[in-house]
């Protein structure tokens, strides 16, 4: 779980100002925190399929949002591929 104190943070590391929640980086990036949350968790519980599809979802979902920001902008997609470890 997300505490408020590490939104906080990743939407000031990845946003242009505090309230910007809407910017494809900082959805990626808490997308990406929430998808290695649930990561740790389903390794400890590995039946818990309802999760499971949860994480799927979740990981679709930022497929999605990076496809978008490689076609709109290739430096912004390779800047935040970079800063939080993803493969492509």
């Amino acid at each position: 779980m997300i505490t408020k104190e590490q939104r906080a943070e990743v939407i000031e590391k990845y946003g242009s100002n505090p309230q910007d929640t809407g910017r494809t980086e900082v959805q990626v990036a808490l997308l990406t925190q929430r998808i290695n949350d649930l990561s740790i968790h389903l390794e400890g519980h590995k039946k818990d399929n309802h999760n499971r599809r949860g994480l799927i979802a979740m990981v679709s979902q930022r497929r999605s949002l990076l496809s978008y920001l490689a076609k709109k902008d290739i430096m912004r997609y390779r800047s935040i591929i970079s800063s939080l470890g993803l493969r492509k």
